[in-house]
């Protein structure tokens, strides 16, 4: 026997053999069970769940208030001064230049940053306080007033991110650069699924929509394993692309054919132990469930007419902002981790006064719906909802001022978006900024401030999820991130 011979498994390394072959063959395969336990720990979490329905919560890093996220997430820039951040001084001074002392010199876009005069811009909107906190919101949002009580405000976000690519990345991945892992892969990654029959990441974009393009890397995986990307769902008779078998493939071939495909690459990972094998069967086999469970939670004809009335008519139309909302709230009912929605032409450089009214008329009523339907179903408490885009709009025109019409150019020293249910405190606002609307006056939240909150009500650290590319340590808030205490509940 060769002297380096396991003498209780009989095993005999071979010279040249990979540090993953060697775990994969010793120890009847238990190196290869705890190698896939480190390279893939939203599995385990998953096979400790059917045997100790606790192992979940014992994964996290403390207790979690929310169990999944929708994130409305509308592209392109809405004017925080239009819509939640009341601004009187503006209205006052109308017209007027910007002040130097309230601009301190700050770079502008190259659309406006030549313009011989920055003429300050009122909202032509009327402002109210509504509920018992007393939100203020403009007239464009009458369905969202009624929610004024369930959601929180943040009025002092901020960004690097000056134009739309870097600023859409950043929100979405926690870097300006394009390949780093999205959140709702970092959360397949970090939480895995609470569900075995749909994914655990969906992206919705609303049809027909103009304005920035939105590319397939924002809900990409990056260097995590790629079954961790969103699978987007489409509107019309295939909502996932290439799911349906082909014609005359019915249910039992397409069932053999996957158990043949199965054993094939198992002879192969024996062979060769890659991740990426593995990703590869476990797709395979999620696709073949997703043949039953996508028409079932993809059919919205069973829903009464009661949800379409408080959605509106343009739910009953697939593809459309409403309809991808409700179809939010159909998918975290069946325990989709992140729902990722995205609603385009929000860069309104001009006629933002005709241009804002009609966002609002497509999204207005069903952000308030779901957050009401959700609500009313229990699922609210555990759900975290978030409403915003990459940047705001500046208090000034771009070009020139001419009567009632106008445009607002982008605007990253501070802009707002708003959270409901998951653990947040409802009713509040965080965070001011100057009467000017152009910096931030008190409690600057930035990206990865939003970032690391969102981890922290799933549970997690967001200092501790990470994963080693190329030598470092990446995480979804890189090397920055605080969590914003005082909006918790």
């Amino acid at each position: 026997m060769n002297p380096i011979q396991n003498k209780c498994t009989g095993f005999e390394p071979q010279i040249g053999m990979s540090r993953r072959q060697l775990l994969s063959t010793m120890g009847m395969g238990l190196g290869s069970m705890a190698l896939a336990d480190l390279m893939n720990p939203a599995s385990a979490s998953a096979a400790d769940a059917k045997s100790d329905p606790t192992a979940f919560l014992k994964k996290l890093h403390h207790a979690p208030k929310a169990k999944r996220v929708i994130f409305l997430f509308q592209a392109g820039g809405p004017s925080q001064i239009d819509l939640f951040d009341h601004k009187p001084v503006l209205n006052e001074k109308h017209g007027t230049q910007l002040p130097d002392e309230v601009r301190r010199g700050q770079r502008l876009t190259g659309m406006s940053g030549n313009q011989s005069s920055l003429p300050l811009v009122g909202s032509p909107f009327k402002f109210a306080q509504h509920g018992e906190s007393g939100q203020w919101m403009s007239d464009l949002l009458p369905h969202t007033a009624k929610i004024a009580d369930d959601i929180c405000i943040i009025r002092s976000m901020h960004t690097e991110a000056i134009n739309h690519g870097p600023g859409v990345t950043h929100i979405q991945t926690g870097s300006q650069f394009p390949g780093r892992p999205s959140i709702g892969a970092w959360l397949s990654y970090g939480l895995g699924s609470e569900n075995d029959n749909l994914p655990s990441f969906v992206v919705m974009v609303t049809k027909n929509k103009g304005g920035q393009p939105l590319v397939s890397r924002l809900w990409g995986s990056g260097f995590l394993p790629s079954k961790h990307q969103g699978v987007r769902f489409r509107s019309g008779k295939d909502p996932v692309l290439y799911l349906s078998s082909p014609p005359g493939m019915d249910r039992e071939s397409r069932g053999r054919m996957m158990a043949t495909l199965g054993k094939l690459h198992r002879l192969q990972l024996e062979k060769n132990p890659d991740s990426q094998i593995e990703t590869r069967i476990a797709q395979y086999e999620l696709a073949y469930r997703m043949q039953d469970s996508i028409p079932e939670a993809t059919n919205i004809a069973d829903e009464p007419a009661s949800v379409f009335e408080e959605y509106g008519e343009a739910a009953k139309n697939p593809g459309t902002f409403a309809a991808n909302c409700l179809m939010a709230r159909r998918l975290a009912e069946r325990g989709v981790r992140f729902i990722q929605l995205y609603h385009q032409g929000w860069d309104q450089h001009g006629s933002l006064p005709g241009g804002i009214k009609k966002q609002c008329n497509e999204t207005d009523q069903a952000s308030a719906a779901l957050v009401m339907d959700l609500k009313r179903r229990g699922l609210l408490e555990d759900t975290l909802v978030i409403w915003g885009g990459e940047f705001g709009r500046t208090n000034y025109c771009q070009g020139k001022l001419a009567g009632a019409n106008f445009g607002r150019d982008h605007h990253p020293r501070c802009f707002s978006m708003w959270m409901a249910g998951g653990g947040v405190k409802g009713g509040t606002s965080y965070g001011e900024t100057d009467p000017y609307g152009y910096n931030i006056a008190e409690n600057p939240v930035h990206v990865h401030d939003l970032q690391a909150t969102l981890l922290h009500l799933l549970g997690i650290d967001h200092e501790r999820l990470t994963f080693k590319y190329q030598g470092r340590r990446f995480r979804l808030t890189d090397v920055h991130g605080h969590v914003v205490e005082d909006i918790l509940a």
